[in-house]
């Protein structure tokens, strides 16, 4: 198997939420996963597809206050997540790999140990939550980072939340997206963290890395999808 490497862009919430399901939908060969780093042409949050409109706008009036954000629900579960500071990744997993069949508590624990080995390579002291807070089966999603889930990647002196994660698996494969608090770090080598992750995710799923283009998409259909997610009736979909 190739892990495909694709190019960094920056892009609007509803593009950037676009782009990650085609690489789901549209990139069929089951030989090749693939992964991009991403950041956003401003301010901008996204939430999980389950979440209600009013509960997310609460929230984001509590982290934001007036500032604007460039709002979009994910395809993915989860919280709301502020991508104001953050570095924001996508890995996608074909179907008929082993992660795509595994439990979703094990893909997310495996992608969380290898990034958690990058971030140590950096010298900065993070690991896994590895035991559950009872109220981690019983409360809803909430603001990402507020709360740490099982298998996030936390900081080990002041019990910070650092990575957070949602997955979307369907007949397609395994679709994760991710995104790294930089304010809990401070300043780190992102390019070396970049090569050492994808090294890693690579050797997690027994696959050889490779630097590829970026993807030849319809256009037609990948401007229809981003004029979906940015739409009102996408945004209050609950």
């Amino acid at each position: 198997m190739t892990l495909d490497l694709l190019p960094t862009r920056a892009s609007g919430a509803a593009e950037n939420m676009a782009v990650d399901f085609l690489l789901l939908q549209r990139y069929p060969d089951e030989t090749r996963a693939r992964f991009r780093h991403y950041e956003w042409r401003g301010p901008a949050a996204t939430f999980g597809f389950g979440q209600k409109i009013a509960y997310v706008r609460a929230q984001l009036a509590a982290l934001a206050g007036d500032e604007r954000l460039d709002l979009c629900r994910r395809p993915t579960g989860g919280g709301v997540v502020d991508h104001r500071d953050d570095w924001t990744y996508a890995l996608v997993i074909p179907r008929g790999h082993a992660l795509y069949d595994a439990r979703a508590t094990e893909s997310y624990r495996l992608i969380h140990a290898a990034l958690t080995t990058a971030l140590r390579a950096q010298g900065l002291p993070v690991v896994l939550k590895e035991r559950c807070d009872p109220a981690c089966e019983t409360t809803a999603p909430t603001v990402c980072f507020v709360r740490p889930e099982l298998y996030d990647v936390l900081h080990e002196t002041t019990g910070a939340k650092v990575a957070g994660a949602a997955q979307k698996r369907n007949k397609h494969g395994l679709l994760f997206q991710g995104s790294i608090a930089r304010s809990v770090l401070g300043t780190i080598d992102w390019d070396a963290f970049e090569e050492t992750f994808t090294a890693g995710l690579a050797a997690t799923l027994s696959a050889e890395a490779a630097v590829s283009p970026w993807p030849d998409f319809n256009e037609d259909e990948l401007t229809a999808l981003i004029e979906q997610y940015a739409s009102p009736e996408w945004l209050e979909y609950r």
